[in-house]
């Protein structure tokens, strides 16, 4: 560590409590699980959408719901500061927040499919990023329903 630095007090970092946090959200900004299977991922995205101030999280098909241990010990605490729900079905979910004005895209690899780089999100528009199955990936029919795909980069071979 570079001379004279140190790391910041949680006091410094200026948390927010969890009744709190609803407060702090800039952006209407949803997250959509489409049948994520892993409850540690599950945990960990209500962690990043804490992180990021996301203010909904949809879990959808099977993915897993709080309350679980195995989500809350990647979640540590974020099942309790970031909205969730859950809908049986992704592509109806989907179909539902762009009538409500919503620009919906699902991150993954198509042929049409922006670098996240390249993308221009409206500000005056609410946005729900899809994210789907650890195999699969987003299935076609939740695709289908999106305005459009978002590919995030890759340098590695996973």
């Amino acid at each position: 560590m570079p001379l004279g630095d140190r790391k910041l007090t949680m006091e410094e970092l200026g948390r927010v409590s969890s009744e709190e946090y609803p407060s702090t959200i800039a952006r209407r900004v949803h997250v959509v699980l489409d049948d994520v299977r892993s409850r540690h991922n599950v945990g960990s995205v209500f962690r990043t959408s804490d992180s990021f101030g996301v203010a909904h999280l949809h879990l959808c098909g099977f993915t897993p719901l709080p309350p679980h241990r195995e989500i809350e010990k990647t979640a540590l605490g974020a099942t309790a500061s970031v909205a969730w729900s859950h809908a049986p079905d992704s592509a109806a979910l989907v179909n539902d927040l762009r009538r409500q004005g919503f620009l919906v895209l699902a991150v993954e690899q198509t042929v049409a499919a922006r670098e996240l780089q390249q993308v221009r999100i409206p500000e005056d528009r609410p946005l729900a990023l899809v994210f789907g199955n650890e195999v699969n990936g987003v299935s076609d029919a939740v695709i289908e329903a999106c305005d459009g795909c978002v590919v995030v980069p890759q340098r590695g071979t996973k």
